[in-house]
């Protein structure tokens, strides 16, 4: 078996020298140089080799020295570049690699690994807490930050972490997303062996770790992979395709076998070598139409004179399949958000091939109708009923992301209208959420109702829970109801065992429009309606405690209130069920039983069959 391409490129250290080799087909010449040859840029010439690869073996270079190659391009210009199968990389604003040693780290996930090749993620909670390390808390080294966020994750009822890209990024104001190394961990907070201690630490916890990966366009900055050797090499040459305009960087290649490889082998170096559990990858929708922000005469077409990037679906169903086939039980999520069909079937069935997909529609409609006032709800209404009926039209993940808390869009907090309760609006979105089919992602932050926007270069405003804030009662009842309610989708089957699957939502109504009621059953698919087994969910959009509201049951009762978002322990005024009610022999709504019950204005209210 062939070694895979970082253990075949790079540097490769051992006892008295390192083996240094990188690909720049159309280079003139390739020197490599660092701390040892004192940066001189003019001792250790490398030797072209079949395939384009340049070699060269340094005595005396060491794992911590940097290096970067010196390559003189075909266009006769020089560029001293980093290398793209670098292992560490020197911290920004520094640019050059650093040769990294073999790993000393001892893991201690062994049951988690082959627990994870055997799991079914479709059918399990998965509660996704979406952190920006460097803001999440400030000054946390890998280290620190792992056994202070698996123990506040843990707690707050989430499954699972996913970072922001940790690839190390020459600007961090990109937060990761204009990827300089995409083998290297930043060292902005530590090192490799640090970054496995957080996945293995978070594992030890039950918490999985997914990344933010970033595939679909890299920076121009001179020491990076632009114009590598002279020639556009991992961009396109096409003009038409070699630039992103949406963020000024370049697009891959994606037809390029090489690059095709280097990527995918990113991906799996990610999953293998560091025991992540998945990948959320970003930006998928650019990649895959040739007119992504290009307007008439900015693109052309395919040999079928339409807008699909050939290209970029062969490479998502080759980089899919090769991280199911190397990394048994990792997840693969897109970032898509147009209705590109199939993302989720498999690539045997014509499918792109990821478990999940953001529904970022979902994500756009929820918002503009909370950002209403309650009086004009009514407007969007049928809109957010609507996204219901298609949950399951792919395999979901709800997102509240970093972009819906950046550029002047504020936080949950401040979408919500002036004229209402905005801390009883950010529970009842949160119940929304976590009731609603589908996979669910929380930024940071939202969790405890932060009121200001994200910035990457300050830590959350965690003083907003002290219990001698002006504001504790609202902050802290907000991050008590997101807690309770990640618990229960983790503790009842219906909450998340059919999240992909039509058979595990049932409506109860839909088409209360002048009340902006919105009612479903959640359904484990078992029969069985203990236990967990039946939800059902009611939301009163409106700003008007609805008392004797009559709603349809499917079973007699007695059915008890298991979560009211009006809760006292809240910060709600606390209008309830009283813990229960009985659906009476008076059909209703489509349903055999039936019983008038309180919601409670802006609040969500939960039932299950039992006492």
């Amino acid at each position: 078996m062939t070694d895979p391409l970082w253990q075949r490129l790079g540097a490769r250290p051992r006892v008295a020298d390192t083996e240094f080799a990188v690909w720049a087909p159309n280079a003139r010449s390739v020197t490599v140089f660092g701390d040892f040859d004192r940066w001189a840029g003019t001792d250790h010439p490398m030797e072209r080799g079949p395939h384009g690869v340049w070699t060269a073996t340094v005595d005396g270079a060491r794992p911590g020295m940097a290096y970067k190659y010196r390559v003189v391009g075909a266009d006769g210009l020089t560029r001293d570049k980093a290398d793209p199968l670098a292992r560490a990389a020197q911290r920004p604003p520094e640019t050059a690699s650093v040769i990294a040693g073999p790993s000393s780290f001892v893991w201690n996930d062994e049951k988690w690994m082959a627990a994870r090749a055997d799991r079914r993620p479709e059918r399990e909670p998965m509660s996704i807490y979406e952190v920006h390390l460097g803001s999440w808390r400030s000054g946390l080294s890998y280290r620190e930050a792992a056994v202070q966020l698996a123990e506040y994750a843990a707690d707050r009822g989430f499954t699972h972490v996913q970072l922001m890209p940790i690839t190390e990024h020459p600007y961090g104001g990109s937060w990761g997303y204009q990827v300089g190394s995409y083998f290297a961990c930043s060292s902005r907070w530590g090192t490799a062996d640090d970054f496995r201690f957080f996945v293995d630490h978070l594992h030890s916890k039950g918490i999985a770790v997914l990344l933010d990966w970033v595939p679909a366009h890299f920076p121009k900055d001179a020491f990076a992979l632009g114009e590598f050797d002279g020639t556009p090499l991992y961009e396109h040459a096409d003009p038409l395709r070699r630039d992103q305009p949406d963020w000024g960087t370049y697009a891959f290649n994606l037809g390029r076998p090489e690059v095709r490889d280097f990527l995918i082998a990113s991906a799996v170096y990610w999953c293998s070598e560091f025991h992540l559990d998945g990948l959320r990858v970003d930006a998928v929708a650019s990649m895959l139409y040739l007119d992504y922000s290009r307007g008439p005469g900015q693109w052309r077409p395919n040999a079928r004179g339409t807008h699909e990037n050939d290209e970029a679906v062969d490479f998502l169903r080759r980089l899919n399949d090769a991280v199911h086939e190397a990394c048994p039980g990792a997840v693969m999520i897109a970032e898509e958000s147009t209705a590109w069909p199939g993302v989720t079937v498999s690539t045997d069935r014509g499918g792109l091939g990821f478990d999940f997909k953001w529904n970022l529609g979902w994500m756009n409609d929820l918002l503009s109708f909370l950002s209403l006032p309650p009086r004009r709800r009514a407007e969007l209404h049928e809109r957010v009923a609507f996204g219901l009926t298609h949950a399951t039209a792919e395999r979901y993940v709800l997102p509240i992301s970093h972009d819906e808390v950046v550029h002047g869009k504020g936080t949950l907090v401040t979408r919500m209208p002036v004229s209402a309760d905005a801390a009883a609006g950010v529970r009842l979105a949160l119940a929304f959420q976590w009731a609603h089919p589908g996979k669910k992602l929380l930024f940071m932050g939202q969790e405890f109702g932060q009121t200001r926007e994200w910035a990457d270069d300050r830590g959350l405003d965690w003083n907003l829970l002290d219990p001698d804030g002006s504001n504790a009662s609202v902050h802290r009842g907000i991050a008590l109801a997101a807690r309770d309610l990640a618990h229960l989708h983790a503790e009842l089957p219906a909450l998340h065992r059919m999240d992909c699957d039509a058979r595990g939502f049932a409506w109860l109504d839909a088409r209360d429009t002048a009340n902006t009621v919105i009612g479903f059953l959640r359904l484990a698919g078992d029969g069985a309606a203990t236990g967990g087994g039946i939800v059902a969910c009611v939301f009163n959009f409106s700003d008007r405690d609805l008392d004797g509201y009559r709603l349809g049951f499917p079973l007699a009762g007695p059915w008890r209130e298991i979560l009211n978002t009006a809760a006292r322990e809240y910060g709600g005024h606390g209008v309830g069920n009283l813990g229960r009610i009985v659906a009476v022999d008076e059909p209703s709504h489509g349903r055999p039983y039936s019983a008038a019950i309180t919601l409670p204005a802006s609040a969500a209210v939960f039932f299950t069959p039992g006492r």
